[in-house]
């Protein structure tokens, strides 16, 4: 049963009901009324009841207890949720209202009691209220618990459409946070306050110490002001644009056309559309880079088409004029001028970027091709801009053509003007002030003027009094162009082609003195000198050239020197060309022996000694290049068979095999074991084979043991073939050998490629010799085929009888003995003849007349 009680000397309300369960909580409370915990027991123990109860002893607790933060924070979250879903008129939301009112009269410190008032205000839609209600918070909070405020106030600022209330609020919120600028600036743009979103812009760009908290870098906040202030020129009028863009412009230099578009763009919006012209203009003749470039002519002339387009939308709409017309065609002719310019302008801005480029000033002299005003202007102010020491390309060509532009409009005298100023101009190289000296020439030779080209030539070439080296970069390309080979080069074509003999050796002469001829020089010296019927002088500047230069550069030399030595004394003075030959081949290296060798054959074959000319040869096989040896040792047996027979020639293969790789070597033993057969020395064909086959694998040279099998089939016997083939199995053995091992590396690396894993010792070793038994198994195989395919495998006498008769029928070479003669040749009784012997005049022999006698001489001794 409730029992009802008085208890107002506690302060206790009389009409609060108890049941029999609330007493022992009731008693505690009685006796500690200041205790938080207390109160918590008996509130959880009443969570399940009616909310007036539950709210009554929330209401009794807070009476005594008005400064718990734990007691008010549960009271107003037990209060919000016993009126959820209900309508904001409600009038339980203005008692929970209250409720928070009462709470911040001893909370107003406390942040957490604030947000949830303000939340609680958001929801019901009490904009005055709850703006205030944000103030009153900021005021009664210390400022280091604003951060926890604004964020809920903006979001409240922001969602109503108040922009006046919303931009105050933001100021004062950037008071305490600077690095909310941003956020402002967005803001401004979204309600559109552009004036004042570019000041603030320009305010954290102005501003050192701004750090964008999303990232953005200074030139990124830079450009966002210049669209906004370009494509918005009736809103933002409290900052001068032009000042802005321009300081940009010098700032940020990578980013030069966009800021001059941003400029011409904020005149077009703004309706000054000559002002944006003359912005257009001025990019065009300032931007250095291509890019620049093409964005700012871009833009032009869609600004151009745009205004036609217009102008031409306004003449149909409302008719056209005279003067609409008239300023129709003013508009296109302005806009296919700029079209027409394009290249010119590109040029200019290429030249901008490197006035020292004399390609691009060459092109722009093409551009203004048919205009020659224009054209001497640009050579002008090309010659007076490039420097020649840092210029890119030859800055003469650019004095040479602008004398060639005024020759070309015969004015002879204006352009030996310009070759006499260019002539002063200190050059990087020497070479390109010779150039210039030389088209000079070539200009007074194209008018007939062949005594003023040997004039200037000679001018040229007047040495200083002082001493000056060519290569000096200490002194200027004037004072030492006088060591130019170029320059020296045409002054002796001059003289040969208008100057005497005696002038023209001079010059020759005086270039060698210098030491600055070249190989060709001296040929052509040398040519000159024989056209002139000079031959000894010729060849005394062949020696000359020869002294000057080393290998291989006096390849050329040596090579015309000895040819026109040959041909001009043939065998009259061979002593001296043998000397000049030994003389050439001295120091002469591998790869130029070849030629230098056969040409001294040749001599000796012609008009010296065989022997000698062998001797040359044998000489020439070592010397050469080893890839050049195998053609040597050709050309050496050719001409020992030639001179001497077939059966000197002996020698020469067995020094061949010896010396040439395995490749060349197996060659020279067919050709060599070819010549012993037809010979008839069979034995020594079949030693040669047997020496050959040491070098070849059957497996890579099947067509060496197929010759030797032909041989052995046709002048051998069972024997010799059974050797062949024994010796076959004894080279393949060698060379399975090596392939074995070559192949158990291959296959293991193959299988661990296959598998990926490592296999373990015994399975390789499985694999290596069922890999060996297989190649065993192959090479018997191929034992048997062999053997089976000769016939001689059975030892018979009927096989021993059909082998003799293949073997004399097979025999192309085989002497044919009538059987019908009789008697044989122990029958026959040999007659016997006396010899003899006469003497021979030792002239006949020659030089080998005293070898010959030595080696008489060496036989008695022996008798």
């Amino acid at each position: 049963m409730p029992v009802s009680e008085s208890q107002e000397d506690n302060g206790d309300n009389p009409d609060i009901f108890f049941e029999e369960e609330d007493l022992p909580y009731e008693e505690d409370i009685l006796r500690n009324p200041y205790n938080v915990k207390c109160w918590l027991r008996y509130i959880e123990h009443k969570k399940d009841a009616r909310k007036e109860v539950i709210n009554t002893v929330y209401e009794r607790s807070l009476k005594q207890l008005p400064g718990s933060y734990k007691l008010w924070y549960n009271y107003l979250k037990l209060l919000r949720s016993q009126i959820r879903g209900k309508v904001v008129t409600d009038p339980a939301y203005e008692e929970v209202n209250s409720a928070f009112e009462r709470s911040l009269v001893f909370m107003h410190k406390m942040p957490r009691i604030w947000l949830d008032y303000l939340n609680f205000l958001l929801g019901q839609g009490k904009i005055t209220r709850t703006r205030r209600s944000f103030d009153r918070a900021l005021k009664a909070l210390p400022i280091t618990q604003h951060g926890r405020i604004w964020p809920l106030y903006l979001k409240f600022v922001r969602s109503h459409d108040l922009p006046e209330t919303s931009v105050r609020v933001y100021r004062r919120y950037l008071k305490l946070k600077k690095e909310g600028s941003e956020e402002y600036i967005n803001f401004l743009v979204s309600i559109d306050w552009l004036d004042e979103a570019a000041q603030r812009l320009a305010d954290i760009i102005n501003d050192e110490n701004f750090v964008s908290v999303e990232g953005k870098s200074k030139h990124q906040l830079w450009n966002k002001l210049c669209e906004l202030i370009a494509k918005n020129p009736d809103k933002v009028t409290s900052l001068k644009v032009e000042p802005i863009i321009r300081q940009g412009l010098k700032r940020y230099t990578d980013q030069i056309g966009v800021l001059w578009n941003s400029l011409a763009d904020y005149y077009i919006r703004g309706g000054h559309f000559e002002r944006a012209r003359d912005i257009y203009d001025e990019a065009i003749q300032t931007v250095v880079t291509v890019r620049d470039f093409t964005q700012v002519f871009d833009a032009c002339a869609q600004f151009e088409k745009s205004m036609i387009a217009s102008k031409m939308e306004a003449m149909e709409e409302e008719g056209a004029t005279d003067e609409d017309d008239l300023e129709l065609e003013v508009r296109l002719a302005r806009l296919e001028s700029l079209m027409d310019r394009r290249p010119l302008l590109l040029n200019s801005v290429l030249l901008r970027q490197n006035p020292h480029n004399v390609h691009e000033w060459h092109k722009r002299v093409t551009l203004f091709e048919g205009k020659p005003r224009e054209i001497i202007n640009t050579y002008t102010e090309a010659v007076q801009t490039v420097d020649p020491k840092i210029a890119s390309g030859k800055p003469h060509t650019l004095w040479v053509e602008f004398a060639k532009f005024y020759e070309t409009n015969d004015q002879l005298e204006d352009a030996c003007v310009v070759f006499e100023k260019a002539c002063q101009v200190p050059y990087k190289h020497v070479d390109d002030l010779a150039c210039v000296w030389c088209e000079w020439a070539e200009m007074e030779l194209r008018h007939d003027h062949s005594e003023e080209a040997l004039k200037l030539m000679q001018r040229v070439t007047t040495p200083l009094k002082r001493q000056v080296g060519y290569h000096d970069e200490t002194e200027t390309v004037q004072a030492r162009v006088h060591k130019s080979l170029k320059v020296w080069s045409l002054y002796a074509d001059l003289e040969e082609s208008f100057g005497t003999f005696k002038s023209c050796k001079a010059v020759y002469d005086k270039i060698i003195d210098l030491r600055i001829a070249t190989p060709q020089i001296i040929i052509n010296y040398a040519m000159f000198l024989e056209e002139n019927n000079y031959f000894e002088e010729a060849f005394k500047a062949y020696e000359k050239g020869i002294s000057l230069f080393k290998w291989p550069n006096v390849y050329d030399l040596w090579n015309t020197y000895l040819t026109k030595f040959i041909t001009r004394y043939e065998g009259s003075k061979l002593e001296r060309a043998r000397d000049l030959f030994e003389q050439c081949l001295e120091n002469c290296p591998a790869k130029f022996a070849k030629e230098i060798y056969l040409l001294y054959a040749k001599l000796e074959m012609e008009f010296g000694m065989a022997r000698h000319a062998m001797a040359v040869y044998d000489r020439c096989t070592r010397a050469v290049q080893p890839e050049e040896q195998y053609e040597m040792f050709n050309v050496y047996i050719k001409k020992a068979a030639e001179v001497y027979g077939v059966t000197h020639t002996r020698t020469i293969y067995e020094k061949a095999i010896e010396v040439l790789n395995n490749d060349q070597a197996r060659e020279m033993c067919l050709r060599f074991a070819d010549l012993e057969r037809k010979l008839g020395e069979i034995d020594r064909a079949r030693a040669v084979y047997a020496h050959g086959s040491q070098i070849s694998d059957p497996r890579v040279a099947p067509q060496y043991w197929e010759s030797w099998k032909e041989f052995e089939i046709n002048h051998g016997n069972e024997d010799t073939v059974r050797e062949m083939l024994r010796i076959k199995r004894s080279v393949q053995a060698k060379y399975n050998t090596q392939v074995n091992f070559m192949s158990a590396q291959m296959l293991a690396a193959q299988n661990k490629k296959q598998d990926g894993n490592a296999l373990e010792e015994g399975d390789e070793m499985q694999q290596l010799e069922a890999r060996a038994r297989q190649l065993a198994q192959e090479s018997l195989q191929e034992k048997a085929q062999a053997e089976k395919k000769l016939l001689f495998v059975r030892s018979t006498m009927a096989e021993d009888d059909e082998l003799g008769d293949m073997t004399k029928t097979n025999n192309p070479e085989a002497i044919d003995i009538d059987d019908d003669e009789e008697g044989t040749d122990e029958d026959e009784e040999i007659e016997e003849m006396e010899v003899q012997q006469q003497s021979v005049p030792s002239e006949v022999f020659g030089g080998l007349a005293g070898k010959r006698k030595e080696d008489e001489d060496d036989d008695d001794d022996d008798d």
